[in-house]
């Protein structure tokens, strides 16, 4: 493993067997309103694989894609079916994965593949939704390097300012989601960057991709250090929802003016974003072990999510490092990345996983 796979092993942030959905405030204060669901576990990764990240489903059948993210080695695509039996899976070695999208156009998982995450090898792949174990995959389009962000100013209580100035970062494909026209939308971790592949499932191999904002917004100098990320869109598909992990923040992009705001704040490790069929946004708090739920205007609904502890099996018993969503018939599927960040030794309780999971939680009844 070199220096860098190390130092992101370390840091990495990257991501219900018994939940509650318990409404509380980030920054905003308002009403409170609390629900109370129980949540399962879906599926088991076998033996040897660790580190659930990305997640996706076909709605014609059922089935759910997994990736894992390790730079360990044993990264995986694994296919469950809607009872959470394993169908199939493919390996992809030493190359860490991170988002998938299900597109139902070409009915094939698109998958973000970081390459080795310090050169130019970062690329969108692609193989059909019913694949068999160790089918053929095929690449997509590379992730274009475009350089540093540019800098951010933060303004102080006190009336001073700080400036961060990001560095030219290699290609990060993180989080992916499809809008109605077919187009593939990219989030870029670490360029600060979304990208978009136009009609996705009719460009052959090096797909062209294009830039729809690069922005300091979307970069981060926090922790851990991956800045866009989990991206949902609203139902006219006006606005993107586009996660800052480092930065603990959602920022909402008007699709027609370009415009980037900030959305949500004190999320603590936003990650995976999903949008349900009632206009609610869902988004993974890895840091938090939780999943928070957001109304329009983005004050926050309610959490779900209570401790949980380490089963005998090695399986964790609730949320833990949740990283990405998928919502289907009233259902949020969430992989369960449960990676330690610190170097520090028996400070963290996914030190002690050995079992990794997939939990499911029906969405309670909401006003």
């Amino acid at each position: 493993m070199n220096r860098l796979g190390k130092l992101l092993l370390k840091t990495l942030s990257v991501s219900l067997l018994s939940v509650s959905l318990l409404a509380c405030s980030s920054v905003q204060h308002h009403k409170k309103t609390a629900y109370h669901t129980k949540a399962k576990a879906f599926a088991t990764l076998p033996d040897g694989l660790a580190f659930p990240e990305g997640i996706a489903r076909n709605p014609s059948t059922g089935d759910i894609y997994v990736s894992t993210f390790s730079f360990a080695g044993n990264n995986t695509l694994l296919r469950y079916d809607k009872t959470g039996k394993l169908l199939a899976q493919i390996d992809f070695a030493k190359t860490p994965l991170l988002g998938l999208a299900f597109n139902t156009v070409d009915k094939k998982v698109y998958i973000c593949n970081t390459g080795d995450l310090v050169g130019d090898k970062s690329r969108i792949q692609r193989v059909d939704g019913d694949f068999v174990t160790n089918a053929k995959v095929e690449d997509v389009a590379a992730i274009p390097h475009i350089g540093a962000p540019g800098s951010r100013t933060v303004n102080n209580p006190d009336g001073s300012k700080d400036t961060i100035i990001f560095g030219d970062n290699a290609a990060a494909p993180n989080a992916m989601t499809f809008n109605k026209a077919g187009d593939l939308l990219i989030s870029d971790s670490f360029q600060g960057a979304v990208f978009k592949i136009d009609n996705a499932a009719n460009c052959k191999k090096q797909c062209a991709v294009t830039t729809v904002i690069h922005d300091s917004l979307l970069a981060t100098p926090g922790f851990p250090p991956f800045g866009a990320n989990g991206l949902a869109l609203n139902a006219d598909e006006s606005k993107l929802y586009i996660a800052n992990t480092g930065d603990d923040r959602i920022l909402s992009l008007d699709m027609a003016t370009k415009e980037l705001n900030v959305f949500a704040e004190s999320i603590n490790g936003a990650d995976g974003l999903a949008m349900d069929a009632n206009g609610y946004l869902w988004a993974a708090a890895n840091q938090a072990d939780k999943i928070v739920m957001f109304e329009s205007t983005g004050k926050v609904h309610g959490k779900l999510g209570i401790p949980g502890r380490v089963n005998k099996d090695g399986s964790h018993s609730g949320l833990l490092f949740p990283a990405s969503l998928v919502i289907a018939d009233g259902t949020i599927y969430v992989t369960n990345l449960a990676i330690p960040l610190t170097p520090a030794k028996g400070d963290e309780i996914e030190e002690a996983v050995s079992k990794y999971t997939i939990s499911a939680v029906k969405i309670p009844q909401h006003k």
